[in-house]
């Protein structure tokens, strides 16, 4: 199996540069099969979620090139087939394939999505949408069905405010009859970046990045060129492996209002963040302070940087309390930073954290994306050198991560060990 060395100590210094979001394209890819002509998509992330839903296009009929950071999408042939387990068990958002596919074709079969294992994140959302434009959805034999004479605008009201339900509703309506209004949708960028690629195709969507997104149906969709976002969470990955580590680090191709709310946090604990138009600087960070917070949907903190801002907080001085109300299962990586001598412990929905901590080298395990970066930041700031394995998490949405921090000065390398060796300890 493959796993990271990580060397401890070195301190980083130099630029680093955000690819594409990760969370845009898994939902970019499958818009894409909606036009009668090719999508051409740039700056995406090198990732493997972007190689499986290659894959999942290819696995029903479309023609995919991808040359560097720039995909190629000729949805012409694609054709109405299932798409069981196998490569949609792989990641998460092979579910935006219901929404595309129901909005083409008025009726799909999709595998039960994969993904990170974050406790429970149901589709029933995305379900109460795509029934509330006409269409019957059951389970069978493991997968979801999809079946609608005709798709019919409608009034959606969402209980939960779902980055996923939002975008996979906008994929089914665009092709539909009628005006389909979505209240309390979710305001991420990522969904902006969704709804400009289908209004470059052809759709007629106003509200996207607000609490109402109103889309009135068209009766086809061509092709376009559209270029990716920044990834968000990348870069604030970045900013809080800066604070840890970095003697005066730039992060480049960065949109710094997407990341205010880490930026705040990261001001209050004393880390001095200089914001330019599309960069980023963060100094050396002198005596960190302990702070409190509290993941919540966008605008506020995100959920998928409480677990790299754990590692930040170790290093603090005083307790610090993180609170994640979107996931609240979602701290995996607290017993593998207790394997590293950090001072933490998981209560309920919350992680506690006392420091300053010099964390010691060892042998840990990431069990998901976004506890894996924790252990990578981790181990940059450990004494000795750190093994993280279960690298494949994190290397599903960080692309060409070990040659971005060689560029910082990191002592980091890939080597691959005997897959039955075992971790002390576990």
């Amino acid at each position: 199996m493959d796993v990271y060395k990580i060397t401890g100590g070195k301190r980083l210094q130099g630029s680093i540069k955000v690819s594409g979001a990760k969370n845009s394209a898994v939902a970019l890819i499958p818009a894409s099969i909606l036009a009668d002509s090719p999508v051409t998509i740039e700056g995406l992330p090198k990732i493997s979620d972007v190689l499986t839903l290659q894959a999942l296009i290819e696995d029903i009929g479309g023609s995919v090139t991808l040359d560097g950071e720039t995909m190629v999408i000729d949805p012409t042939e694609i054709i109405s087939m299932p798409l069981p387990n196998g490569n949609v068990k792989k990641l998460r958002a092979s579910y935006y394939f219901m929404g595309a596919m129901l909005g083409r074709f008025k009726h799909a079969a999709i595998g039960l999505p994969g993904g990170c294992h974050l406790g429970p994140r149901p589709i029933d959302q995305h379900i109460k949408g795509f029934e509330a434009l006409g269409a019957k959805v059951t389970n069978e034999h493991g997968a979801i069905y999809l079946r609608a004479e005709e798709l019919r605008g409608a009034k959606i009201y969402l209980d939960v405010a779902s980055v996923g339900a939002t975008i996979n509703i906008m994929l089914a309506a665009v092709l539909a009859t009628g005006q389909t209004t979505i209240e309390n949708a979710a305001k991420e960028p990522e969904i902006v970046d969704v709804a400009t690629l289908l209004s470059n195709m052809g759709a007629k969507i106003k509200g996207a990045g607000t609490s109402i997104i109103r889309i009135e149906g068209v009766e086809k969709l061509h092709g376009t060129r559209h270029t990716i976002i920044p990834d968000r969470i990348e870069a604030g990955t970045f900013m809080i492996m800066a604070a840890a580590a970095g003697d005066g680090v730039t992060i480049d191709n960065v949109i710094p209002f997407h990341v205010e709310a880490l930026t705040a946090k990261l001001r209050e604990m004393g880390v001095e963040v200089i914001e330019r138009d599309e960069q980023i600087f963060i100094p050396k960070a002198k005596e960190l302070n302990s702070v409190d917070v509290k993941t919540l949907v966008y605008p506020g903190f995100p959920t998928d940087l409480q677990q790299p801002f754990t590692v930040l907080l170790s290093q603090a001085k005083g307790t610090s309390v993180i609170t994640d109300t979107v996931y609240s299962a979602r701290f995996k990586q607290i017993d593998e930073l207790g394997r590293m001598s950090a001072k933490a412990r998981v209560e309920g929905s919350s992680a506690i954290l006392s420091g300053p901590t010099q964390l010691e080298a060892a042998v840990v395990r990431a069990s998901d994306l976004r506890a894996g970066a924790a252990l990578v930041i981790a181990g940059l700031i450990a004494d000795g050198e750190t093994e993280v394995r279960e690298i494949q998490h994190i290397e599903r949405g960080y692309g060409s991560l070990i040659e971005k921090l060689h560029g910082l000065g990191a002592d980091i390398r890939k080597e691959t060990i005997p897959a039955d060796t075992i971790i002390k300890g576990s």
